[in-house]
């Protein structure tokens, strides 16, 4: 059974399972040339749901932040994932370079930390999860949109 994702509301998460639980939903409502932008502050947690997503996925290997190496492929789930880290990234074209059409128009789910450092990528309809800090230390607040209706 799919869990429902409700787009424009704030989800207040609690602990790092209310963050598997929504990186699970969004892995399973998720189709091929799917993006989902994570935006937020250093330290919010982009890279654990982005974890949970390709967890949801069925990918089999360890996640670790592409922010290196800009994009990291896992082809092992069902569906394949593109892993996008753009914080060191200078503009678009440095990401035309390495052929992120190819990933985000293709037949994978793309996750794009730092999503807003280049919005141009971006394509419409793609899902926008901002992430930003509780009123508690442990806690995260989620906003879950589609780009167009930014």
């Amino acid at each position: 059974m799919k869990t429902k994702i409700d787009f424009n509301k704030r989800i207040i998460i609690k602990n790092e399972e209310d963050t598997r639980c929504i990186g699970h939903a969004l892995a399973e409502s998720a189709e091929a040339g799917d993006v989902i932008a994570l935006v937020g502050e250093l330290g919010t947690g982009k890279t654990t749901l982005a974890k949970y997503i390709a967890e949801g996925l069925g990918v089999g290997e360890e996640i670790t932040s592409p922010t290196f190496t800009v994009v990291q492929e896992y082809h092992s789930g069902r569906l394949p994932l593109y892993h996008f880290d753009i914080y060191r990234v200078n503009d678009a074209d440095e990401l035309f370079e390495i052929g992120s059409e190819e990933y985000i128009y293709g037949g994978g789910v793309s996750v794009v930390e730092w999503a807003d450092l280049c919005w141009e990528i971006i394509p419409e309809g793609a899902i926008i999860v901002r992430i930003a800090y509780g009123a508690r230390e442990c806690e995260r607040v989620y906003e879950i949109l589609r780009k167009e209706e930014e």
